[in-house]
């Protein structure tokens, strides 16, 4: 099977990008991983056993590098995208919706809602550029001391940079937030209110 048929779709993309942007804006140490290795978390590998080491002789301790702090992310701009989402895309009920009832023409017409939804929601408050500029499926290359937080390198990683290979999603990368300012006792875990029409 070719390496193009086990890529996500559009939609499996769409998901996993909300779930990962949710969990990054939520979890500090998940945020963590993904900006040190750029994949999330990852299983630390088992040392191989090695043989005893011959005494060297005694040096002067020195000090162990400080890790960098930690930026503790607070849930309510998370709460408040999620809110700006089901306002104008619905997208909670969407994805607590029972889909497998309904026929794909009509899955499609709530999707096209959606969608329209969501893009409204970036263009509104967000400036969204691309990290690559070339197009998808052109080759690139990848020079020593790239940055391994905007491109994610897949497939046969072996050796080290330069690497050369093909583009396949160029990224995206906020370079300006704009959401609306709170107001002090403002509920944030209120997504959506309940509405009774009298």
């Amino acid at each position: 099977m070719s390496q193009s048929t086990n890529l996500p779709g559009f939609w499996s993309r769409l998901s996993l990008a909300f779930g990962a942007f949710f969990k990054t804006l939520g979890d500090a140490g998940f945020a963590a991983r993904v900006r040190d290795d750029g994949i999330g978390p990852v299983a630390a590998p088992t040392p191989a056993p090695t043989a005893a080491p011959t005494p060297a002789p005694t040096m002067a301790p020195t000090a162990a590098p400080t890790p960098a702090p930690l930026r503790v992310a607070t849930p309510e701009s998370a709460l408040q995208l999620l809110g700006l989402l089901q306002r104008e895309a619905r997208l909670v009920d969407f994805a607590n919706e029972n889909i497998t009832v309904y026929s794909d023409a009509d899955i499609g017409a709530a999707a096209r809602v959606v969608h329209e939804g969501c893009a409204r929601v970036l263009r509104e408050h967000f400036t969204i550029a691309p990290v690559r500029n070339e197009l998808e499926g052109a080759r690139v290359t990848l020079p020593e001391g790239f940055d391994a937080a905007s491109v994610r390198l897949t497939g046969n990683v072996v050796g080290k940079a330069p690497f050369s290979g093909t583009l396949n999603h160029r990224g995206w990368r906020a370079m300006d937030v704009r959401l609306p300012q709170l107001a002090e006792k403002h509920d944030a875990s209120i997504v959506a209110p309940a509405e009774v029409e009298l």
